[in-house]
């Protein structure tokens, strides 16, 4: 029975080659939104294509689909798919194709998946796809075949460096690329893709209103909480570039440029301490949140509503215990860097109880009141209290430099990106810069940044040598509470 099938899957693999629309029906009984069918038109008959969307619109999909019809009905093909980061690649885009071989009887017969190659049996040296991710041109270079396919999953994210390699790799009547992803950047091969070369390409806007998938009361609260003119909206329900706002202090297109889902810090660039950012929550709606900033990887290890502060010290000693036993090799303290405002005094109070009780060595609790003045006992104080009006906004200054120069991972949590995407600042009387407070946003319809405020506190040093009498460094107290944790 296999084998017949077989034989009229080779027979129509003339047909399959001028339609995806009929191999997807076929192979996998997919019905393609009206946005897909016109993709799988333009890739049968051009080499460049280029989607920018909004999100949950069925990018993965369709991408996986044509992954596998190249793969399946062309001789001898070499596909690359890349994106920014493995998690992208491995766990969303290769996963993808895994999930959609396993659905076709006749894919599951005549190709065999692994981690990082998909490939026709009885031809694995030269009839292939592989997973690699954007971190070097040279990953994308060496690869020339009559039939070639580079996929570029999240495009915008990959550097111009890599995408110039994937270009100059192109030569063949039938070479063809691929690229899709929402619209952060206003630079790069991507976004000129869709402005200054988009005669070069056949060129696909998707808006995730459009499209039946997408949960709409998931678009309706991000206008309500963002506004429907933000970039944050733009971006990705409209699959918009943003805008240039003047009056933003953390422009969209740099913090999407450290999202985790687009970029991966180094190890070669972590930053040498690792400190916990403690947001208190005071009323209504409001978070409690607590970032962990691990040598430079930004990751929400709580978020609560309604929680009293007994519970909120609770989480951050669990949080400091859990960080121990994940980080092996790091030898200095855990800083604790608090929002000390208001009920935040209760849960300093608490830990530093807990601290002693528990003989908690390495704990460094660090309490911030943002109406405090800026420290000046450094050069580096001295400096930012020339600039900026207040302790909040330094902070966030800190936290801005650090994204600026892809210093750190900021994970993908789109709370966080809008919250630090959507505040404000302007000119003080005294000519420094200050950004708006909580409540001037309120006023204009947004929630409290509260995972933005955690994260800028998880950055930042200025309170730490007050404190702590140091700057972060390893500490000698390691061997004694190791012996303590282990009893």
């Amino acid at each position: 029975m296999m084998t017949k099938t077989l034989e009229i899957f080779q027979k129509r693999i003339p047909l399959y080659r001028k339609n995806i629309k009929l191999f997807a029906w076929e192979m996998f009984k997919f019905i393609p939104d009206k946005w897909q069918d016109d993709v799988f038109c333009d890739i049968v008959t051009d080499n460049r294509i280029t989607v920018k969307s909004g999100q949950g619109v069925g990018k993965t999909a369709i991408t996986a689909i044509i992954l596998l019809w190249f793969l399946s009905c062309f001789s001898y093909p070499r596909i690359v798919a890349t994106a920014p980061t493995k998690q992208q690649l491995n766990d969303v885009l290769w996963s993808e194709v895994a999930k959609w071989q396993e659905k076709s009887p006749v894919l599951k017969k005549i190709l065999k998946w692994t981690k990082t190659y998909v490939y026709m049996k009885g031809h694995d040296k030269r009839w292939f796809a592989v997973a690699k991710t954007a971190t070097k041109p040279e990953n994308m270079q060496g690869f020339h075949e009559d039939n070639m396919l580079f996929i570029v999953d999240e495009a915008s994210g990959v550097a111009d460096t890599i995408m110039e390699a994937i270009l100059g790799t192109l030569s063949g009547e039938n070479n063809k690329l691929l690229m899709l992803g929402n619209p952060t950047k206003t630079s790069g091969v991507f976004y000129d893709s869709h402005t200054v070369d988009r005669a070069l390409y056949k060129c696909h806007t998707v808006n995730s209103e459009n499209v039946a998938r997408v949960n709409k009361k998931n678009i309706e609260n991000l206008k309500k909480k963002y506004g429907k003119d933000s970039n944050v909206v733009r971006v990705r329900v409209y699959g918009e570039f943003p805008t240039q706002e003047d009056d933003v202090f953390i422009p969209l297109s740099i913090i999407e440029q450290c999202s985790s889902k687009l970029y991966e810090l180094p190890d070669n660039n972590k930053l040498p301490y690792i400190i916990l950012g403690v947001d208190i929550a005071r009323f209504g709606n409001d978070e409690t949140i607590i970032y962990r900033n691990a040598q430079g990887r930004l990751k929400i290890m709580a978020e609560r509503k309604g929680q009293d502060l007994m519970a909120t010290a609770g989480d951050v000693i669990r949080i400091y215990k859990k960080t121990i036993n994940e980080f092996p090799e790091y030898r200095g303290k855990i800083y604790v860097n608090i929002d000390d405002t208001g009920l935040g005094g209760g849960v300093t109070d608490r830990l530093k109880e807990v601290k002693k009780e528990q003989q908690l060595y390495r704990l460094a609790v660090v309490p911030i009141n943002a109406a405090e003045k800026i420290e000046t006992d450094t050069k580096a104080g001295k400096e930012a209290a020339e600039y900026y009006n207040d302790l909040t906004t330094h902070m966030w200054a800190c936290l801005k430099e650090l994204i600026e120069h892809k210093e750190i991972e900021v994970e993908d949590d789109a709370d966080t990106v809008a919250q630090l995407s959507t505040r404000k600042y302007r000119i003080a009387s005294n000519g420094k810069i200050e950004i708006e407070g909580k409540d001037e946003m309120k006023k204009r319809g947004l929630k409290s940044p509260d995972r933005g405020d955690a994260a800028a506190l998880s950055v930042y040093l200025g309170k730490i040598k007050k404190y702590t009498g140091s700057m972060p460094n390893i500490s000698d107290g390691l061997k004694k509470e190791s012996e303590w944790m282990m009893r």
